[in-house]
Formats: C-alpha cells, structure tokens, sequence
C-alpha cells in the first residue's frame, strides 16, 4: 500500500517490517498471525492496517524488498571489474556474505520458493539474478575464458549450488567465507574454467584480510 509516510510513520513501518520478519522466519508464514505481530509490537491491529492490506501483502513486500536488496549488493560487488571470471566470484561472495547476514530472510526464501502462493514471485525475482549470471557467463564464453556452452542453465546451476551449499554451511556453523571458498572452486571447476584463469579469479574476488 503506498502512503507518503512521515519520518515518525517510516520508523513506524521499519519496526512492523523487523517484527514481521522476525516471526515470519521464527514460526512460519502459516503459524503468524497479524495479532502476533503487532502484539509483539503493542500496537492495534489499526497500525498494521495504516501499511498493509494483508498478511500476504506484507510478506510478499518483504520477499519482494529482500531479493531486491540482495541483487543490489551483488551488482554492487562485480562493479569493481570488468573481468567476468572475476565478477562471477565475487557475486557469488556477495550472496553468501548477504544471506550469512540476513539469515531470517533467507530462511524465508526458502518457504517461499516452495509455496504456491509465493512461489511465482520469488521465481520471477529469482530470474533477475538467473539474467545477471547468464550475463555474465556468456560474456566470459565470448571472450574464450570459458567453453562454451548453455548459460542459462550453468546459471541455474550456479544458484542452486549457492543455495544448498550456504543453507549447509550455516547449519553445521561455518564461515560464511569458507562456505563462498568451497562454492566458488566448485563452480569454477565446474565451469570448466582455465587453472590459472581459475586460481586468479578466485584471488581478486576474495575480500582483503
């Protein structure tokens, strides 16, 4: 729901947003209530109806405002570099160092890549990051630093992998560094990428000790 909010209304919203996410990523998109969250922010019922139409108006906001932020900090990351066996990397940090930091919401990525409701929009969400990745593999195919092959689904490939591998690092309490070392070898091996070409890359990618 737009609203020209106030700089008293914006904090108002900033809270619901981190309660709302909060208990979203604690119990459940099913298991929250609109009473649970403005509860625990003791407010009315009346103060979340000032931003959002529904529960699912508001989740959806908040999947919608994630993803968003994510692709902005992984743009950000490959902005340094021209060079796209160096910016594959360093998204793929990016997203790791992202989600490590923003476990809450990636856990709510997780239900709503599996939901009917949420579903369609985290997938159409998830294909800006699929187009980045395409980019920038078909940019490093036409170079002749990688063989070529079917981008779009190396793109997929390279998602899924830092999916599964970054849910697995936080559940067995790794760096989330360790976590993008292991997930940028795998993909770059994968890719088919040049030793050297490889080894390179995934030193100018590595943040600055």
């Amino acid at each position: 729901m737009d609203r020209r909010l106030t700089p008293r209304g914006e904090e108002r919203r900033s809270q619901l947003l981190e309660v709302a996410t909060a208990r979203f990523a604690e119990r459940g998109y099913q298991a929250t209530s609109i009473s649970d969250i403005v509860g625990a922010m003791g407010v009315g019922k009346g103060v979340f109806y000032w931003y959002f139409q529904s529960k699912e108006e508001l989740f959806g906001y908040i999947l919608t405002a994630g993803m968003t932020e994510l692709r902005r900090t992984q743009l950000a990351a490959v902005s340094h570099s021209d060079d796209p066996l160096v910016r594959i990397p360093a998204a793929i940090r990016a997203s790791v160092r992202w989600s490590a930091e923003h476990r809450e919401l990636a856990s709510m990525f997780e239900f709503a890549h599996r939901d009917a409701t949420f579903g369609p929009l985290t997938s159409r969400l998830r294909e800006l990051l699929i187009d980045d990745a395409v980019a920038e593999l078909t940019s490093a195919m036409d170079a002749g630093r990688l063989p070529r092959g079917n981008a779009d689904a190396q793109a997929r490939a390279m998602l899924a992998v830092t999916d599964a591998l970054a849910t697995q690092g936080w559940s067995g309490g790794r760096a989330a560094e360790a976590v993008a070392d292991d997930i940028v070898t795998f993909c770059l091996d994968g890719l088919g990428a040049a030793p050297s070409a490889a080894a390179a890359s995934w030193r100018n990618s590595a943040p600055a000790t």
